[in-house]
């Protein structure tokens, strides 16, 4: 049974970290002429790009336009071929202790309970921590659950806190919600929405779905054949409401922007994520 959208709105809760202030607890994101290459075929080509501490942005653009290596550069999982690119000043060298990934497939042990899913990689004195970030994303009496038990939906909402328990400045959303029916879509928007308010960290969502983009970020990057074609601010205050005819226009801008381009018969620049130790991913760990 899905969770009334009203119980998963975020409250404040003693020992996380609480509503953003000017000085925001999220990393500043930089690309310098980042580029990118698997063998001869370049992939991203000489980006630049800066995001705020605690700014949401959202990347789209069509399949195998390299969006998804672009963050799987930001998670330090793989090594740009050119160019630099920067946390707070500091050049990206392998897997940053404060970000976290949340993919598509919530990536829950299936022979752990709900709370030790999110408790994982936690000293034992901060298992309240993950009892009270449950809480937060809605899920504070499913604690004992095995995850086969929950809906997709609850399912992302474990991988939600597994991720927030452990304060990242930055968060990855490579698609996490591409899986979910509309309603469980909307409703995780609003969930995602309330605790990036709430704790400030900067977001970057991955996302073929561009109202999705327009209702959650404060600027959306498209991405074509490699390189950003367009960065679109989103001036709108939150709550949005998608029957905001402003809403509308800017969406419409930017599908109209991606629609130019053929969608061309050619190989996905955007490989599956590499294999990795579970431990190394970050999945929300």
């Amino acid at each position: 049974m899905t969770t009334p959208l009203s119980s998963v709105r975020p409250e404040p809760v003693e020992g996380l970290a609480q509503a953003r202030t000017d000085t925001s607890p999220g990393v500043r994101v930089q690309l310098r002429h980042l580029s990118k290459r698997y063998g001869a075929r370049e992939v991203l080509r000489d980006n630049q790009l800066t995001i705020e501490p605690g700014e949401f942005v959202a990347i789209v653009g069509r399949s195998g336009c390299g969006k998804s290596t672009l963050l799987r550069l930001v998670a330090g999982l793989e090594k740009a071929s050119g160019g630099e690119l920067l946390l707070d000043g500091q050049p990206v060298n392998g897997l940053h202790q404060d970000t976290r990934i949340m993919f598509q497939d919530a990536r829950l042990l299936p022979w752990k309970r709900v709370i030790d899913n999110v408790a994982l990689g936690l000293p034992k004195e901060r298992r309240k921590d993950a009892e009270a970030v449950l809480g937060q994303v809605g899920l504070g009496d499913r604690l004992g659950d095995w995850p086969a038990k929950l809906s997709g939906g609850q399912r992302q909402r474990v991988s939600l806190a597994r991720a927030l328990v452990h304060r990242p400045q930055l968060l990855l959303l490579d698609e996490p919600l591409g899986a979910l029916d509309a309603l469980t879509r909307i409703e995780m928007h609003e969930l995602i929405e309330g605790l990036w308010k709430r704790h400030g960290f900067t977001a970057l969502l991955v996302t073929h779905d561009v109202q999705e983009a327009v209702a959650l970020a404060d600027r959306v990057i498209l991405i074509e054949d490699g390189a950003i074609a367009l960065d679109e601010r989103v001036p709108l205050a939150r709550p949005r409401s998608r029957g905001d005819a402003t809403f509308a226009a800017i969406e419409k801008r930017i599908l109209d922007r991606v629609l130019q381009v053929p969608d061309l018969d050619r190989p996905s620049s955007d490989a599956p994520w590499p294999p990795a130790p579970a431990h190394a991913l970050r999945w929300a760990v």
